[in-house]
């Protein structure tokens, strides 16, 4: 590895960790940045997943305030998280990598869209909320656990997911619910990590510079992304999302 291409992955690593925080699809940064700089795409998939996990966390630290008296709802909602994930992970590594350069082509432009429409599915999220709603019961969990299992195979925009979720089930503000976001990734992120480290090839240099950006990124979003212009990320995103359709589809 050259000092030019570690500095691109720490820089990743603090961009995904802060665009994770705030808005989901931090995976759209470091994963095609991984596959532009020549890791085989599972390789750069599940280095990627362990490298994010510390930026989860500091995430969810970010918003620790906003998650006060949430922590019954998190239990309840992490547990779907965490079968998800389980599952994703073992697909991930049991699916052929061929399999895998197909799949997730498909996964980025959903991924896109979301980032693309996100705006409008707040906005309709909005409208909802003013209706009175329920916790979400079996439906939300079963909601979750989906997102789950996409998460631990793939993960990119897993957050724009969960935040729609729950901003249509859940009765909080919407800062609240970012939290409650935060947290959940972490557990998929977590879990799919232990699933990789015991049976899957890690790239530790980039899981250790994606790690560490990670957490200054997940401290700073946390902090000061709510005063970044979402246009701005959501350009962003979109831009680096279909790089890595080309690097995949063509390279």
């Amino acid at each position: 590895m050259t000092p030019w291409e570690a500095a691109a992955i720490l820089v990743a690593g603090t961009a995904a960790g802060g665009i994770n925080a705030v808005v989901g699809s931090g995976s759209l940064i470091t994963f095609p940045t991984l596959v532009a700089l020549g890791y085989p795409p599972v390789v750069a998939n599940v280095s990627n997943n362990i490298g994010l996990v510390p930026g989860s966390i500091t995430g969810t630290w970010g918003y620790r305030r906003e998650l006060a008296g949430r922590s019954k709802l998190l239990l309840r909602l992490g547990s779907a998280s965490l079968i998800g994930s389980v599952i994703g992970a073992i697909l991930l590594l049991r699916l052929p990598d061929e399999a895998f350069k197909m799949i997730v082509p498909v996964l980025i432009v959903i991924a896109l869209v979301l980032v693309v429409v996100q705006p409008k599915l707040n906005g309709w999220v909005a409208k909802r909320r003013k209706e009175p709603v329920s916790h979400g019961g079996a439906l939300l969990w079963g909601l979750v656990f989906l997102a789950g299992v996409y998460g631990g195979y793939f993960g990119a925009a897993q957050g724009i997911l969960l935040i729609s979720l729950l901003g249509i089930f859940l009765v909080d503000e919407m800062q609240t619910v970012n939290g409650i976001k935060n947290g959940l990734s972490g557990i998929v992120n977590a879990a799919a990590a232990i699933i990789f480290i015991l049976i899957a090839d890690v790239d530790w240099w980039a899981v250790l510079l994606i790690g560490v950006g990670a957490m200054l990124g997940g401290y700073l979003g946390a902090s000061v992304g709510r005063k970044l212009p979402p246009w701005a990320l959501r350009t962003v995103i979109v831009c680096v999302g279909l790089t890595a359709i080309a690097n995949l589809v063509f390279g």
